[in-house]
């Protein structure tokens, strides 16, 4: 159920500005405020209630103009959602925003969290919300020449809608020139205070990125004294496609947000899906997800371990650390058929059950990774020009983090043993036996210490679902999660037509909202999603680890060299296309 104390305490010391309050089906509490007030109000939750709402968690959109079902709602065309998170309290609230028009308008918060101002700009560019006092309010994921709004109603969801792409030659001159960059723009100067500036393009290719991105590095000499981060690059409206897509066929998609997540993608999505459904499924699902879902954090981690080390200057880690990834590969593809996107979770399961032999495949890797481990701390971490490249470098307090929405490892490196795992235990995570791993500098080496304590702890709870997996069935026995039974298909008309219709259209999901956060590989990972009462979702709102953590690069990098960016990129542990979506 819904807290009521910070619900009382607003309506309380805002009175007519908190409009409505409305049930959700993850009971964040959730407060609808006049536009008028809202800087106010979050100035509040931000530093005027105890145990302070101190991150700004995420930033979105909605076009409510079709939307049917909105019982206990305010009108409006256009609904603003801010969500904010306290550690303090280890709860959140979400406040949301009724605008209308077709030109829809409210005061920017960037003063407030300087992260709003990545978030603002995408709200502007995907739906078209001006933010009053943004400091520089232009587009983010689309191209600066698209013309319109993708995420509202009336924009095409497929290019088929949208007719043949063609770039004659002068509009191929136009898209160059847009591209151009002007120091001015960004409020930077060639010449400032008797010193003249460099700037250095830095991609748009693959310089130590895991992925296509673009940095313009305004230099004194070697040293960075700005940055400007150009994303896009990996944008295929993977939000957009969710609303096209039938709840079960756009599982496949979600793989390809943080594409070494695999499964771990699936696990969010379709934790949401089953809480809009008020579907319950049995132990060994829990278990066999949080088993899966582990393996591929430690096959992430040990393709971070290379390629940071990679990054950095050490070229053989990288190879020794791909070839125990593939031994993690070999037991995904046994186990479902696919390897680095294997989309096997399911809306109340997942697709078949565990094979034979599945458990000898687990303990052998389990007895082959530790020893592996201890030689790749010799060779990199004990490594002292890995240190002297690593430590200090890139470094932020916690307060800067918790500022600018930082999750997951780099919050941890940071001293705070926060991991939603445990504060906020799903999928049965509550039932097992690990440490939180925590360092103490924000810098590079000790993000990279407490992965490699998590690749460990992934092993203790990987070996505990091993020893320990519960019989049972592998979905759930609910009519929106599992088709009727074969035999039953055969034997009545209105069956066999459920069955068809269950396998070519997916559950009809109930009219709501809600959001499930995980700890994903990356930080924290998240689907807001909003069902009308049909076959595809509203509103699909991903909530990436990648978004805030690269923002803050930098603030992070001023005034450190170009070598230390490349080993900064590296140890964040970014991917564009979860950056991106």
């Amino acid at each position: 159920m819904i807290d009521p104390s910070i619900v009382n305490h607003l309506q309380s010391s805002f009175g007519d500005a908190i409009i409505a309050v409305q049930p959700t089906k993850d009971d964040i509490p959730t407060l609808w405020v006049a536009k008028e007030r809202i800087v106010d109000v979050l100035r509040h939750l931000k530093t005027g209630v105890d145990r302070p709402y101190r991150m700004l968690y995420d930033l979105t959109a909605i076009d409510e103009r079709v939307r049917e079902k909105r019982a206990d709602q305010p009108q409006s065309d256009f609904t603003a959602v801010y969500h904010l998170l306290s550690y303090d309290r280890n709860e959140d609230v979400r406040i949301k925003v009724p605008l209308t028009g077709d030109a829809p308008s409210l005061p920017s918060i960037t003063k407030l969290w300087p992260s709003a101002n990545w978030y603002e700009r995408e709200a502007w560019d995907l739906f078209g919300i001006t933010f009053d006092g943004h400091p520089h309010l232009r587009r983010i994921l689309m191209p600066p020449t698209w013309q319109g709004h993708p995420l509202r109603k009336d924009h095409p969801a497929r290019a088929t809608d949208m007719g043949p792409f063609r770039i004659p030659d002068d509009r191929m001159d136009q898209e160059q020139q847009a591209l151009r960059f002007r120091p001015e723009e960004w409020g930077l100067r060639s010449l400032e205070h008797g010193v003249e500036h460099l700037f250095l393009n830095l991609g748009p290719q693959h310089p130590g990125t895991h992925g296509l991105l673009r940095i313009i590095l305004q230099l004194d000499g070697e040293e960075i004294h700005d940055a400007v981060l150009d994303i896009g690059y990996h944008h295929r409206g993977a939000e957009k496609m969710a609303e096209r897509q039938t709840w079960h066929t756009y599982i496949p998609y979600t793989d390809r947000v943080d594409y070494f997540g695999g499964v771990m993608n699936n696990l969010a999505y379709v934790l949401a899906v089953e809480q809009l459904a008020g579907i319950e499924v049995p132990d060994r699902v829990k278990v066999i997800r949080v088993m899966l879902a582990e393996l591929f954090r430690i096959q992430n981690h040990l393709v971070w371990y290379g390629t940071f080390a990679q990054d950095v200057g050490a070229l053989s880690p990288v190879f020794y650390t791909f070839t125990d990834r593939e031994r993690v590969f070999s037991i995904v593809e046994a186990i479902c058929g696919g390897r680095m996107h294997p989309a096997w979770f399911r809306i109340g399961g997942v697709a078949q059950d565990l094979p034979k032999g599945w458990d000898r495949l687990i303990a052998d890797f389990l007895a082959y990774l530790p020893s592996r481990l201890r030689d790749y701390d010799r060779i990199v971490m004990q490594n002292s020009i890995f240190k002297a490249r690593t430590r200090g470098v890139g470094a932020y307090s916690l307060d800067e983090a918790v500022e600018w929405g930082v999750t997951g490892p780099g919050l941890r490196a940071c001293g705070l043993d926060w991991d939603f795992r445990k504060k906020r235990p799903y999928s049965g995570y509550e039932q097992f036996d690990f440490e939180i791993p925590t360092a103490a500098h924000g810098d590079c080496y000790d993000r990279g210490i407490v992965r490699l304590e998590e690749i460990r702890q992934s092993m203790r709870i990987v070996e505990q679902c091993m020893r320990n997996m519960p019989p049972g069935d592998y979905k759930a026995n609910n009519p929106l999660a599992a088709l009727p039974r074969k035999e039953r298909t055969m034997q009545d008309i209105e069956t066999l037509i459920t069955h068809f219709l269950g396998v070519s259209w997916g559950p009809v999901i109930p009219a709501g909202e809600g959001f499930v956060g995980i700890e994903a590989t990356k930080g924290n990972n998240g689907y807001y999603l909003i069902s009308d009462g049909g076959i595809h979702s509203y509103r699909t709102r991903i909530r990436t680890p990648s978004f805030p953590h690269m923002q803050m690069v930098p603030m992070i990098c001023r005034g450190s060299m170009i070598a230390d960016l490349l080993a900064t990129l590296g140890s964040i542990d970014f991917i564009l296309a979860d950056l991106d979506r």
